[in-house]
Protein backbone atom coordinates (compact mmCIF):
# COMPACT_ATOMS: atom_id res chain seq x y z
CA UNK A 1 0.00 0.00 0.00
CA UNK A 2 1.28 3.70 -0.74
CA UNK A 3 0.74 4.88 3.10
CA UNK A 4 2.35 2.01 4.31
CA UNK A 5 5.41 2.54 1.69
CA UNK A 6 5.49 6.64 2.46
CA UNK A 7 5.87 5.67 6.37
CA UNK A 8 8.48 2.77 5.91
CA UNK A 9 10.31 5.78 3.58
CA UNK A 10 9.39 8.15 6.37
CA UNK A 11 11.11 6.13 9.03
CA UNK A 12 14.26 4.94 6.60
CA UNK A 13 17.73 6.74 6.41
CA UNK A 14 17.41 7.59 3.20
CA UNK A 15 18.43 11.36 2.75
CA UNK A 16 16.12 13.58 0.44
CA UNK A 17 18.38 15.16 -1.88
CA UNK A 18 15.33 16.09 -3.72
CA UNK A 19 12.20 18.10 -4.01
CA UNK A 20 9.85 19.21 -1.99
CA UNK A 21 12.24 21.95 0.22
CA UNK A 22 10.54 20.67 3.32
CA UNK A 23 13.01 17.57 2.92
CA UNK A 24 10.18 15.61 5.19
CA UNK A 25 11.49 17.68 8.38
CA UNK A 26 8.81 20.43 9.10
CA UNK A 27 6.58 19.43 11.82
CA UNK A 28 2.92 20.67 11.68
CA UNK A 29 -0.84 20.64 12.48
CA UNK A 30 -2.62 17.25 11.63
CA UNK A 31 -3.74 17.76 7.80
CA UNK A 32 -6.96 16.24 8.20
CA UNK A 33 -8.08 18.08 10.85
CA UNK A 34 -7.52 21.22 8.43
CA UNK A 35 -9.08 20.01 5.24
CA UNK A 36 -12.08 22.09 4.39
CA UNK A 37 -14.12 23.28 1.09
CA UNK A 38 -14.99 27.04 0.78
CA UNK A 39 -16.59 27.38 4.08
CA UNK A 40 -17.83 30.58 5.43
CA UNK A 41 -14.66 32.63 6.27
CA UNK A 42 -12.32 31.06 4.53
CA UNK A 43 -12.46 32.74 1.29
CA UNK A 44 -11.89 30.98 -2.06
CA UNK A 45 -9.23 30.40 -4.35
CA UNK A 46 -11.04 31.26 -7.45
CA UNK A 47 -12.97 34.63 -6.26
CA UNK A 48 -10.49 35.53 -3.06
CA UNK A 49 -11.76 38.95 -1.29
CA UNK A 50 -10.70 37.76 2.61
CA UNK A 51 -8.02 35.78 4.06
CA UNK A 52 -6.52 33.86 0.66
CA UNK A 53 -6.47 37.35 -1.32
CA UNK A 54 -4.43 38.95 1.62
CA UNK A 55 -1.96 36.14 1.56
CA UNK A 56 -1.37 36.10 -2.07
CA UNK A 57 -0.90 39.97 -1.94
CA UNK A 58 1.83 39.31 1.00
CA UNK A 59 3.52 37.21 -1.95
CA UNK A 60 2.94 40.10 -3.84
CA UNK A 61 4.82 42.20 -2.12
CA UNK A 62 7.08 39.92 -0.96
CA UNK A 63 8.65 39.29 -4.70
CA UNK A 64 7.49 42.55 -5.95
CA UNK A 65 4.65 41.70 -8.15
CA UNK A 66 1.67 43.68 -9.49
CA UNK A 67 -0.14 40.49 -8.22
CA UNK A 68 0.51 37.11 -7.15
CA UNK A 69 -1.97 33.90 -7.39
CA UNK A 70 -1.52 31.26 -5.37
CA UNK A 71 -1.65 27.60 -7.31
CA UNK A 72 -2.03 23.76 -6.27
CA UNK A 73 -1.81 22.38 -9.43
CA UNK A 74 1.62 23.43 -9.52
CA UNK A 75 3.21 25.53 -11.77
CA UNK A 76 1.86 23.44 -14.71
CA UNK A 77 -1.48 25.49 -14.11
CA UNK A 78 0.18 28.68 -14.27
CA UNK A 79 2.30 28.15 -17.20
CA UNK A 80 -1.31 27.17 -19.09
CA UNK A 81 -3.27 30.46 -17.77
CA UNK A 82 -0.48 33.03 -18.75
CA UNK A 83 0.24 31.41 -22.08
CA UNK A 84 -3.47 31.53 -22.84
CA UNK A 85 -3.83 34.77 -21.52
CA UNK A 86 -1.01 36.06 -23.61
CA UNK A 87 -1.93 34.56 -27.47
CA UNK A 88 -4.16 34.40 -29.62
CA UNK A 89 -5.59 31.16 -30.19
CA UNK A 90 -3.76 30.04 -33.16
CA UNK A 91 -0.92 32.56 -33.03
CA UNK A 92 2.70 32.21 -33.24
CA UNK A 93 5.13 32.31 -29.55
CA UNK A 94 8.75 32.03 -28.89
CA UNK A 95 10.04 28.74 -26.51
CA UNK A 96 13.05 27.88 -25.57
CA UNK A 97 13.39 24.15 -26.22
CA UNK A 98 14.24 23.44 -22.94
CA UNK A 99 10.97 24.39 -21.54
CA UNK A 100 9.20 21.97 -19.78
CA UNK A 101 6.12 19.55 -21.22
CA UNK A 102 3.54 22.22 -19.95
CA UNK A 103 4.60 25.27 -22.05
CA UNK A 104 3.91 22.41 -25.06
CA UNK A 105 0.42 21.42 -23.71
CA UNK A 106 -0.61 24.94 -23.77
CA UNK A 107 0.70 25.05 -27.74
CA UNK A 108 -1.17 22.18 -28.15
CA UNK A 109 -4.23 23.50 -26.40
CA UNK A 110 -4.81 26.72 -27.87
CA UNK A 111 -3.67 25.40 -31.31
CA UNK A 112 -0.15 27.69 -31.37
CA UNK A 113 2.57 27.77 -34.15
CA UNK A 114 5.94 27.64 -31.83
CA UNK A 115 9.22 29.15 -33.04
CA UNK A 116 11.79 26.95 -30.98
CA UNK A 117 15.19 29.09 -29.53
CA UNK A 118 17.78 26.48 -28.39
CA UNK A 119 20.14 26.52 -25.39
CA UNK A 120 23.63 27.03 -25.70
CA UNK A 121 25.57 23.54 -24.72
CA UNK A 122 28.22 23.94 -21.95
CA UNK A 123 31.51 22.39 -22.21
CA UNK A 124 30.35 19.56 -19.31
CA UNK A 125 27.01 18.46 -21.37
CA UNK A 126 24.70 19.94 -20.09
CA UNK A 127 22.19 22.86 -21.67
CA UNK A 128 23.30 26.50 -20.96
CA UNK A 129 21.70 29.59 -20.99
CA UNK A 130 19.26 31.58 -23.80
CA UNK A 131 21.59 33.94 -25.30
CA UNK A 132 19.55 37.50 -25.57
CA UNK A 133 21.51 37.56 -29.05
CA UNK A 134 19.56 34.24 -30.40
CA UNK A 135 15.98 35.66 -29.03
CA UNK A 136 16.46 38.87 -31.09
CA UNK A 137 17.39 37.63 -34.23
CA UNK A 138 14.27 35.25 -33.51
CA UNK A 139 12.30 38.10 -33.09
CA UNK A 140 13.37 39.96 -36.09
CA UNK A 141 13.01 36.81 -38.44
CA UNK A 142 9.09 36.54 -36.84
CA UNK A 143 7.48 39.89 -36.29
CA UNK A 144 4.48 37.94 -36.17
CA UNK A 145 5.44 36.62 -32.50
CA UNK A 146 3.31 37.40 -29.84
CA UNK A 147 4.68 35.95 -26.44
CA UNK A 148 8.58 35.10 -25.57
CA UNK A 149 8.50 31.86 -23.10
CA UNK A 150 11.67 30.80 -21.14
CA UNK A 151 12.47 28.67 -18.31
CA UNK A 152 15.31 29.97 -16.24
CA UNK A 153 16.35 28.42 -14.10
CA UNK A 154 16.52 25.14 -15.95
CA UNK A 155 16.41 22.12 -13.83
CA UNK A 156 20.05 22.07 -13.71
CA UNK A 157 20.52 25.64 -12.19
CA UNK A 158 21.96 27.49 -15.00
CA UNK A 159 20.10 31.09 -15.35
CA UNK A 160 19.62 33.26 -18.16
CA UNK A 161 19.90 37.11 -18.45
CA UNK A 162 16.26 37.64 -18.12
CA UNK A 163 16.95 41.27 -17.83
CA UNK A 164 18.24 41.76 -20.92
CA UNK A 165 15.87 39.21 -22.58
CA UNK A 166 12.86 41.47 -21.40
CA UNK A 167 14.53 44.60 -22.67
CA UNK A 168 14.95 42.83 -26.38
CA UNK A 169 11.29 41.50 -26.22
CA UNK A 170 9.48 44.85 -24.45
CA UNK A 171 11.08 46.88 -27.17
CA UNK A 172 8.84 45.06 -29.59
CA UNK A 173 5.86 45.59 -26.73
CA UNK A 174 6.02 41.31 -26.64
CA UNK A 175 4.90 39.81 -23.34
CA UNK A 176 7.92 37.88 -21.89
CA UNK A 177 6.61 34.91 -19.37
CA UNK A 178 9.25 32.81 -17.43
CA UNK A 179 8.98 29.51 -16.05
CA UNK A 180 10.97 30.07 -12.87
CA UNK A 181 9.81 27.08 -11.24
CA UNK A 182 13.11 26.20 -9.79
CA UNK A 183 13.63 29.94 -8.78
CA UNK A 184 11.20 30.69 -5.75
CA UNK A 185 14.00 31.55 -3.46
CA UNK A 186 15.95 33.65 -5.81
CA UNK A 187 16.77 37.21 -4.79
CA UNK A 188 16.46 36.68 -0.71
CA UNK A 189 20.45 36.35 -0.82
CA UNK A 190 23.52 37.89 -2.78
CA UNK A 191 24.41 34.38 -3.03
CA UNK A 192 21.89 33.73 -5.02
CA UNK A 193 20.56 34.68 -8.64
CA UNK A 194 17.98 37.67 -9.31
CA UNK A 195 14.55 36.66 -9.53
CA UNK A 196 13.15 37.40 -12.62
CA UNK A 197 9.70 39.37 -11.57
CA UNK A 198 11.66 42.62 -11.86
CA UNK A 199 12.02 42.00 -15.32
CA UNK A 200 9.35 39.88 -17.00
CA UNK A 201 5.45 39.79 -17.62
CA UNK A 202 4.78 37.21 -15.75
CA UNK A 203 7.06 34.38 -13.39
CA UNK A 204 5.74 31.23 -12.20
CA UNK A 205 7.43 29.95 -9.38
CA UNK A 206 7.08 26.27 -7.76
CA UNK A 207 7.26 27.29 -4.06
CA UNK A 208 7.70 23.25 -3.37
CA UNK A 209 10.72 22.85 -5.11
CA UNK A 210 13.04 24.93 -3.03
CA UNK A 211 10.69 26.23 -0.47
CA UNK A 212 9.24 24.35 2.17
CA UNK A 213 5.82 23.91 1.14
CA UNK A 214 3.81 20.60 -0.44
CA UNK A 215 4.38 18.97 -3.13
CA UNK A 216 2.36 20.26 -6.12
CA UNK A 217 2.25 24.43 -4.50
CA UNK A 218 3.30 27.37 -6.69
CA UNK A 219 2.63 31.31 -7.33
CA UNK A 220 2.11 33.26 -10.33
CA UNK A 221 3.36 36.77 -10.04
CA UNK A 222 1.82 38.84 -12.88
CA UNK A 223 4.51 41.96 -13.39
CA UNK A 224 3.34 44.70 -16.28
CA UNK A 225 -0.07 45.41 -17.85
CA UNK A 226 1.10 43.49 -20.85
CA UNK A 227 -0.98 40.64 -19.65
CA UNK A 228 -4.75 41.26 -18.69
CA UNK A 229 -5.43 40.06 -15.00
CA UNK A 230 -8.96 38.97 -15.79
CA UNK A 231 -8.20 36.92 -19.07
CA UNK A 232 -5.19 35.00 -16.21
CA UNK A 233 -8.06 34.54 -13.98
CA UNK A 234 -10.15 32.97 -16.44
CA UNK A 235 -7.93 30.44 -17.62
CA UNK A 236 -7.22 29.73 -13.92
CA UNK A 237 -10.50 28.75 -13.54
CA UNK A 238 -10.30 26.45 -16.38
CA UNK A 239 -7.22 25.15 -15.58
CA UNK A 240 -6.97 24.58 -12.12
CA UNK A 241 -9.63 22.65 -9.67
CA UNK A 242 -12.11 23.85 -8.42
CA UNK A 243 -12.18 21.94 -5.13
CA UNK A 244 -8.59 23.78 -3.73
CA UNK A 245 -6.90 22.56 -0.76
CA UNK A 246 -6.55 24.52 1.95
CA UNK A 247 -3.91 22.28 3.15
CA UNK A 248 -1.66 23.49 0.62
CA UNK A 249 -2.87 26.75 0.79
CA UNK A 250 -1.45 27.35 4.25
CA UNK A 251 1.89 25.24 2.60
CA UNK A 252 2.46 27.91 0.55
CA UNK A 253 1.47 30.82 3.04
CA UNK A 254 3.85 29.00 6.11
CA UNK A 255 7.00 28.33 3.89
CA UNK A 256 6.50 32.31 2.17
CA UNK A 257 6.17 33.73 5.84
CA UNK A 258 9.38 31.85 7.13
CA UNK A 259 11.26 33.31 4.21
CA UNK A 260 9.38 36.93 5.00
CA UNK A 261 10.05 36.85 8.65
CA UNK A 262 13.37 34.91 9.13
CA UNK A 263 14.91 34.87 5.35
CA UNK A 264 17.87 36.39 5.89
CA UNK A 265 19.12 34.24 9.13
CA UNK A 266 17.82 31.05 7.28
CA UNK A 267 19.75 32.04 3.69
CA UNK A 268 22.97 32.61 5.49
CA UNK A 269 22.26 29.90 7.23
CA UNK A 270 22.26 27.82 3.94
CA UNK A 271 24.38 29.48 2.16
CA UNK A 272 27.07 28.56 4.71
CA UNK A 273 26.30 25.27 4.48
CA UNK A 274 27.04 25.00 0.72
CA UNK A 275 29.79 26.76 0.87
CA UNK A 276 31.53 24.58 2.75
CA UNK A 277 30.09 21.41 1.46
CA UNK A 278 31.43 22.88 -2.27
CA UNK A 279 35.07 23.36 -0.31
CA UNK A 280 34.95 19.48 0.53
CA UNK A 281 34.89 18.42 -2.58
CA UNK A 282 37.32 20.63 -4.57
CA UNK A 283 40.08 17.94 -4.56
CA UNK A 284 37.72 15.29 -6.32
CA UNK A 285 39.55 13.29 -9.28
CA UNK A 286 37.08 11.19 -10.97
CA UNK A 287 33.87 13.14 -10.23
CA UNK A 288 33.10 16.75 -10.21
CA UNK A 289 30.65 19.29 -8.77
CA UNK A 290 30.57 22.75 -10.86
CA UNK A 291 30.23 25.79 -9.51
CA UNK A 292 29.42 29.01 -11.07
CA UNK A 293 32.87 30.08 -11.90
CA UNK A 294 33.40 26.58 -13.70
CA UNK A 295 30.83 27.95 -16.24
CA UNK A 296 31.57 30.50 -19.35
CA UNK A 297 29.76 33.51 -19.86
CA UNK A 298 28.49 32.42 -22.65
CA UNK A 299 27.10 29.05 -21.41
CA UNK A 300 25.45 30.66 -17.78
CA UNK A 301 24.46 34.35 -16.84
CA UNK A 302 24.16 33.12 -13.16
CA UNK A 303 24.45 30.03 -11.87
CA UNK A 304 22.03 28.68 -8.81
CA UNK A 305 24.47 27.36 -5.94
CA UNK A 306 21.55 25.18 -4.10
CA UNK A 307 21.63 22.68 -7.50
CA UNK A 308 24.42 20.24 -6.62
CA UNK A 309 25.86 19.07 -9.91
CA UNK A 310 27.73 15.84 -9.77
CA UNK A 311 29.72 14.83 -12.89
CA UNK A 312 31.34 12.00 -13.62
CA UNK A 313 34.51 11.89 -15.47
CA UNK A 314 35.76 8.46 -15.83
CA UNK A 315 32.48 6.94 -18.22
CA UNK A 316 30.43 6.20 -15.54
CA UNK A 317 26.58 6.78 -16.67
CA UNK A 318 24.83 9.51 -14.28
CA UNK A 319 22.11 6.87 -13.69
CA UNK A 320 24.87 4.51 -12.64
CA UNK A 321 25.86 6.99 -10.24
CA UNK A 322 22.44 7.60 -8.60
CA UNK A 323 21.81 4.35 -8.08
CA UNK A 324 24.94 3.53 -6.35
CA UNK A 325 24.75 6.68 -4.11
CA UNK A 326 21.13 5.60 -3.18
CA UNK A 327 21.51 1.99 -2.58
CA UNK A 328 24.86 2.12 -0.67
CA UNK A 329 24.71 5.65 0.86
CA UNK A 330 20.73 6.14 1.30
CA UNK A 331 20.88 9.33 -0.08
CA UNK A 332 18.11 9.87 -2.74
CA UNK A 333 18.90 12.28 -6.24
CA UNK A 334 16.47 14.39 -7.96
CA UNK A 335 17.52 13.19 -11.39
CA UNK A 336 20.20 11.53 -13.35
CA UNK A 337 21.03 12.06 -17.04
CA UNK A 338 23.50 11.55 -19.53
CA UNK A 339 26.78 12.02 -16.87
CA UNK A 340 25.74 13.69 -14.12
CA UNK A 341 23.34 13.42 -11.32
CA UNK A 342 21.40 16.53 -10.02
CA UNK A 343 20.77 17.14 -5.59
CA UNK A 344 18.40 19.83 -5.43
CA UNK A 345 19.08 21.35 -1.71
CA UNK A 346 17.08 24.14 0.44
CA UNK A 347 17.16 25.96 3.32
CA UNK A 348 15.98 23.13 5.36
CA UNK A 349 18.92 20.52 4.20
CA UNK A 350 20.89 19.66 7.53
CA UNK A 351 24.37 19.63 8.08
CA UNK A 352 24.91 15.63 8.13
CA UNK A 353 23.35 16.06 5.12
CA UNK A 354 25.77 17.57 3.34
CA UNK A 355 28.50 15.48 5.13
CA UNK A 356 27.07 12.33 4.17
CA UNK A 357 27.02 13.65 0.28
CA UNK A 358 30.66 14.81 0.59
CA UNK A 359 31.48 11.25 1.91
CA UNK A 360 29.94 9.50 0.01
CA UNK A 361 31.80 11.50 -2.98
CA UNK A 362 35.15 11.13 -1.65
CA UNK A 363 34.72 7.23 -0.91
CA UNK A 364 33.25 6.91 -4.17
CA UNK A 365 36.16 9.06 -6.40
CA UNK A 366 38.83 6.93 -3.94
CA UNK A 367 37.37 3.89 -6.09
CA UNK A 368 37.27 5.07 -9.28
CA UNK A 369 39.33 4.43 -12.36
CA UNK A 370 39.80 6.45 -15.55
CA UNK A 371 38.40 4.22 -18.03
CA UNK A 372 39.77 6.38 -21.44
CA UNK A 373 35.84 6.45 -22.46
CA UNK A 374 33.59 9.25 -22.33
CA UNK A 375 30.13 9.16 -20.95
CA UNK A 376 26.99 9.71 -22.66
CA UNK A 377 26.63 13.78 -22.48
CA UNK A 378 23.15 15.39 -22.15
CA UNK A 379 24.40 17.45 -25.21
CA UNK A 380 23.76 14.41 -27.96
CA UNK A 381 20.31 13.93 -26.42
CA UNK A 382 18.34 17.37 -27.21
CA UNK A 383 19.20 18.06 -31.35
CA UNK A 384 16.97 20.26 -33.55
CA UNK A 385 14.82 18.59 -35.84
CA UNK A 386 12.77 19.73 -38.74
CA UNK A 387 9.10 20.58 -37.81
CA UNK A 388 7.03 19.32 -40.83
CA UNK A 389 3.64 20.07 -39.55
CA UNK A 390 2.52 22.09 -36.55
CA UNK A 391 2.02 20.31 -32.79
CA UNK A 392 -1.37 20.05 -32.66
CA UNK A 393 -1.96 19.22 -36.54
CA UNK A 394 -0.04 16.42 -36.05
CA UNK A 395 -1.61 15.06 -32.75
CA UNK A 396 -4.97 15.72 -34.35
CA UNK A 397 -4.18 13.80 -37.49
CA UNK A 398 -4.81 10.40 -38.17
CA UNK A 399 -2.18 8.11 -36.61
CA UNK A 400 -0.26 4.99 -37.21
CA UNK A 401 1.85 3.23 -35.31
CA UNK A 402 5.64 1.93 -36.28
CA UNK A 403 8.48 0.33 -34.27
CA UNK A 404 11.16 3.20 -33.05
CA UNK A 405 13.94 1.83 -36.08
CA UNK A 406 11.06 2.03 -38.77
CA UNK A 407 10.31 6.15 -37.85
CA UNK A 408 13.34 7.15 -39.87
CA UNK A 409 11.60 9.73 -42.12
CA UNK A 410 8.01 9.41 -40.24
CA UNK A 411 6.48 12.53 -38.65
CA UNK A 412 6.09 12.02 -34.98
CA UNK A 413 2.20 12.11 -33.49
CA UNK A 414 3.68 11.93 -30.24
CA UNK A 415 6.28 13.66 -27.81
CA UNK A 416 9.41 11.53 -26.70
CA UNK A 417 11.05 12.78 -23.81
CA UNK A 418 12.99 12.19 -20.54
CA UNK A 419 11.61 12.58 -17.43
CA UNK A 420 12.57 14.62 -15.20
CA UNK A 421 13.40 17.26 -16.07
CA UNK A 422 10.07 16.68 -18.96
CA UNK A 423 12.02 18.48 -22.50
CA UNK A 424 10.99 17.06 -25.32
CA UNK A 425 13.57 15.05 -27.32
CA UNK A 426 10.69 14.77 -30.78
CA UNK A 427 7.33 17.27 -30.58
CA UNK A 428 4.45 15.57 -32.72
CA UNK A 429 4.69 17.11 -35.76
CA UNK A 430 8.68 16.92 -36.61
CA UNK A 431 10.85 14.39 -37.86
CA UNK A 432 12.36 11.43 -36.74
CA UNK A 433 15.72 10.71 -38.37
CA UNK A 434 18.64 7.67 -37.80
CA UNK A 435 20.61 9.95 -35.54
CA UNK A 436 17.54 10.43 -33.45
CA UNK A 437 16.20 7.04 -33.06
CA UNK A 438 19.94 6.06 -31.54
CA UNK A 439 19.96 8.91 -29.40
CA UNK A 440 16.25 7.04 -28.09
CA UNK A 441 18.15 3.88 -27.70
CA UNK A 442 21.36 5.33 -26.21
CA UNK A 443 19.31 6.75 -23.73
CA UNK A 444 17.02 3.96 -22.78
CA UNK A 445 20.65 1.90 -22.43
CA UNK A 446 21.57 4.12 -20.37
CA UNK A 447 18.92 3.39 -17.65
CA UNK A 448 17.30 7.04 -18.12
CA UNK A 449 13.66 7.42 -17.94
CA UNK A 450 12.03 7.72 -21.83
CA UNK A 451 8.38 8.65 -21.91
CA UNK A 452 6.45 8.33 -25.07
CA UNK A 453 7.46 4.72 -25.90
CA UNK A 454 5.12 2.01 -24.56
CA UNK A 455 6.00 -1.67 -23.66
CA UNK A 456 5.28 -2.37 -27.36
CA UNK A 457 8.49 0.02 -28.21
CA UNK A 458 6.56 1.63 -31.09
CA UNK A 459 5.84 5.04 -31.73
CA UNK A 460 2.82 7.42 -32.78
CA UNK A 461 3.58 8.80 -36.32
CA UNK A 462 1.17 10.82 -38.78
CA UNK A 463 -0.29 8.45 -41.37
CA UNK A 464 0.36 8.87 -45.22
CA UNK A 465 3.49 11.57 -44.30
CA UNK A 466 6.86 9.81 -45.02
CA UNK A 467 9.58 12.27 -45.87
CA UNK A 468 12.30 11.50 -47.96
CA UNK A 469 15.51 12.76 -46.46
CA UNK A 470 19.43 12.40 -46.71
Amino acid sequence: MLEEKLRELAQSNRYPFHMPGHKRMLDGTNPYAIDITEIEDFDNLHHAEGIIKDAEDAAAKMYGAKKAYYLVNGSTCGILAAISASVKRGGKILVARNCHKSVYHAIFLRQLSPEYVYPENTHYGIQGQILVKAIEKKLAECPDIQAVVLTSPTYDGLVSDVKSIAEVVHRRNITLIVDEAHGAHFGFHEAFPENAVAYADAVIMSVHKTLPAFTQTAVLCLCSDRIDEKEVEKYLGIYETSSPSYVLMAGIERSLRMVSDGGRELFATYVEKLSGFRASVRDLKHLAVPDAGDFFREEAYAFDPGKILIVTKNGMSGQQLQEILLRDYALQMEMASGNYVVAMTSFMDTEEGFRRLSHALHAMDARMEDTGKAAFSPKDIYRQPEKQMEPYQAEEAAHGSVRLEEAAGKVSADYIYLYPPGIPMIVPGEIFTEPMIQIVRQCQEAGLDVEGLPETDTINIVKNARIDYN
